[in-house]
């Protein structure tokens, strides 16, 4: 199966790379690997499981946060409610309660949730308890979708902060944590660890884990920036990040469409 995929990958001639991820492993990256070039995250060959630098990155992020609404540079005794212990999750988790954090977990396993629990000091809670647990730090680690109509009144927190991809139901639903006076850190900024991290396979030299780390390290002055901005504009979270990214995105291609002009007439120059 995966070697199809890698199959399907390579049709696309490099437009597009693929990577381990929720229900993946590195090792079903190197069945792909097998078929094409185009397969980041391998564990023979590549950077392996981005999960470790995916929290890593989380936690600079909930530090920043954290920074940004009380003023704290430390985590020591930041209640943080974490819902999901997976790869992401878990290994979250532990970076957390190495800084002191007071932590409230749940896992869809329960026996994984009371295993990491008494790993960290941790206090378990139901699936269902964990989004109204009072924290000053809520951070979603488990699927999408989890801020919408339903969930939002029942928040108890200063923060969302977490690794979730698509934490919003629907952008509205960050405007409502704007009004509510609860400070979000968009999931696609905090959460880049991990995809810095492979991305770094493609540099000049290939995969250096420092280097890694060290640009993983600017998601937590990207979204100081983003906060700053949010409270200066008056604006939601993530309405800033999405005009962070589309300023971004195009400035690269107006420097591609420069780049491809000088190229063109250095071309010209060279033929006579």
């Amino acid at each position: 199966m995966f070697r199809a995929l890698g199959r399907a990958v390579h049709s696309l001639a490099g437009s597009y790379y693929t990577g381990e991820d929720v229900g993946t492993t590195p090792q079903d990256m190197d069945w792909a690997g097998q078929e094409t070039p185009y397969v980041l995250g391998r564990s023979q060959g590549g950077s392996g499981d981005p999960s470790p630098v995916t929290a890593y990155g989380v936690l600079l992020g909930i530090k920043a946060a954290v920074k940004h609404r009380f003023g704290r540079d430390e985590l020591q005794g930041v209640r943080v409610a974490l819902q999901g212990l997976g790869h992401v999750g878990g290994n979250l988790a532990s970076l957390l309660a190495a800084e002191g954090a007071q932590l409230t977990v749940a896992d869809i396993d329960a026996e994984r949730a009371a295993r990491k629990a008494r790993q960290l000091g941790a206090r378990v809670v139901d699936c269902k308890e964990i989004l109204s647990v009072d924290a000053e730090v809520l951070a979603p680690c488990a699927l999408g979708g989890v801020i919408d109509d339903r969930t939002l009144p029942r928040l108890s927190c200063d923060i969302v902060a977490g690794a979730a991809n698509n934490q919003l139901h629907e952008p509205r639903h960050g405007a409502a944590l704007h009004a509510r006076g609860i400070l979000y850190a968009p999931d696609y900024v905090i959460n880049a660890g991990g995809l810095i991290n492979i991305a770094q396979e493609l540099r000049p030299g290939g995969y250096e884990r420092a280097r890694a780390l060290a640009h993983v390290a600017t998601i937590e002055t990207t979204l100081a920036e983003i906060f700053e901005r949010s409270e200066r504009e008056g604006r939601p979270t993530h309405e800033i990040a999405d005009q962070v990214a589309e300023d971004r995105i195009a400035a690269a291609r107006r420097a591609n469409e420069v780049y491809g002009r000088w190229a063109a007439v250095a071309e010209q120059a060279a033929a006579g």
